[in-house]
């Protein structure tokens, strides 16, 4: 059991290593090439230093008991690094979609109907090919159990903040190395997004995919995100008062429509395994039991959005100030789960968690190639190329590929792209459905998951050919710069 004092420096640790990781990120060229976050290069850091690699080093050339056979971090340190991706997740979820315009469910289908339809498709994709893997490969020939099928959508469509998520529940259905797998294929699909995306995006420049001209380079992607918030004067006048007159510090406030967020995401959950308690659970069925906090808190924050929106209070939350705070705990999520992935568990796995990371690459650039093409009814690699980078990662990566190929949002990809989140982030990508399919692989067993997966990789597909025939037949406007 560790002290607050234990958490301090090891949060204080963690800002260090964040720190150095952005020295490092700076010096090394294929590092800023690649666009690798500062907070990956940390969290790889304090792996090289921990146990893993520099203690383990210093055991085969020292002896077991020299002073860094156990790395330069004390135990105390990791087990509170181990404890807080589950924590700090709740947090980068609540704030998703907190500040954020949300428009009317018939606006938001008109502009982002053909993204959703690509972005589902990409993620049941990824179900429906780790499941088979699994039920062929990965359990007869490695004896990892069925729910290894669910990492590649964990990983590579929910990226290292929903890997570290999901670590509870993997180890409570008792495949605990499905955590450090998903984090290493985590950064696999990070790489690998940015690798593969880049060159797409000089394979269709050169046979003419693109149909924007490219008259930017390639920049930061914070104003691209902040093209999605579009606040009437009003409520920012509203909002400089109010921080004029506040007592508190605004990023306080903020932090506190966070915590509502999370709170509602909590009553949620609870109320839900109450009902499971009392209805399906009695007969043994648990579910929910297995549902981490984290997706029920993106709902709390949407819930919180739309009441702030009802009554008129819209200008208490400053958009720029949940971006700080999400991408705080973002980055130590993504530093304190890597620092304690267990390298013995990946060596062990080796061979299936290279598997699964080339079928999970193959399948999205498989996707984007073939399948964007059908489902956008115009500028379909501006508008797939995003998507594509958001299945093997992270939002931002997702953007930065947008902003390559697109810097001046000439295709109006950006808005479907914003506008998407709302059909896609609750259900997969780290949603209601990526923290359920693990336990529903336990419970009915990979036959019957994949072939519900394999039906609404159907159905995303049917529904997009026709949308999209549809919207060039009848020429309906979709997102538009």
């Amino acid at each position: 059991m560790f002290r607050l004092i234990d958490v301090f420096w090891a949060f204080t640790l963690i800002a260090i290593l964040i720190l150095v990781g952005r020295f490092v990120r700076q010096r090394i060229g294929v590092l800023r090439s690649l666009y690798i976050p500062s907070s990956v290069v940390a969290g790889l850091l304090a792996l090289g230093l921990g146990p893993g690699i520099l203690g383990a080093i210093v055991k085969s050339t020292v002896n077991a008991e020299a002073a860094l056979a156990g790395g330069i971090f004390s135990e105390t340190i990791r087990a509170v690094w181990a404890q807080s991706p589950g924590i700090f997740i709740n947090i980068v979820f609540a704030a998703i979609f907190l500040g954020q315009p949300i428009p009317g469910l018939r606006t938001i289908w008109r502009k982002a109907s053909p993204q959703a339809a690509f972005g589902q498709t990409l993620a049941w994709g990824q179900y429906v090919v780790g499941l088979l893997l699994a039920m062929t490969l990965l359990t007869p020939m490695f004896g990892l159990p069925p729910i290894a099928g669910c990492l590649i959508e964990v990983a590579f469509e929910g990226g290292h903040g929903t890997a570290a998520g999901m670590a509870p529940t993997f180890t409570e259905l008792g495949f605990a190395a499905g955590a450090d797998l998903a984090l290493a294929l985590a950064t696999v699909g990070l790489v690998s997004g940015v690798i593969a995306g880049t060159w797409l995006i000089d394979w269709g420049r050169r046979h003419g995919h693109i149909q924007v001209e490219r008259d930017a380079l390639v920049g930061d992607t914070s104003d691209l995100e902040s093209q999605a918030s579009g606040e009437p004067a009003h409520i920012q006048t509203a909002r400089a008062k109010l921080f004029r007159e506040l007592l508190i510090d605004p990023l306080s406030l903020n932090f506190g429509f966070v915590g509502l967020a999370i709170a509602i995401g909590w009553l949620i959950l609870e109320g839900l395994r109450w009902f499971e308690a009392v209805t399906w659970g009695r007969t043994g069925f648990v579910l929910l039991t297995y549902v981490p906090l984290f997706p029920m808190a993106l709902i709390g924050g949407i819930i919180v959005q739309i009441l702030l929106k009802q009554t008129g209070r819209t200008y208490l939350i400053s958009r720029p100030l949940i971006e700080r705070i999400g991408g705080l705990a973002l980055d130590i999520t993504i530093v304190t789960a890597l620092a304690t992935i267990s390298l013995a568990v990946l060596g062990d796995n080796l061979v299936p968690f290279l598997i699964l990371s080339v079928a999970g690459i193959a399948w999205n650039v498989f996707a984007f190639v073939f399948i964007a093409p059908r489902l956008m009814p115009v500028y379909w690699f501006e508008r797939g190329i995003g998507d594509m980078g958001q299945s093997m990662g992270v939002t931002s990566t997702g953007l930065l590929l947008l902003r390559m190929v697109d810097p001046d949002n000439q295709s109006g990809a950006f808005e479907g792209f914003a506008y998407k989140q709302l059909f896609f982030e609750p259900i997969v990508g780290g949603g209601l459905f990526t923290a359920a399919a693990p336990p529903l692989v336990v419970r009915f067993g990979a036959v019957p998951v994949l072939l519900l997966t394999t039906a609404l990789l159907a159905g995303w597909l049917i529904f997009g050919v026709y949308n999209c025939n549809r919207i060039k037949h009848q020429n309906i406007p979709t997102a538009s710069p």
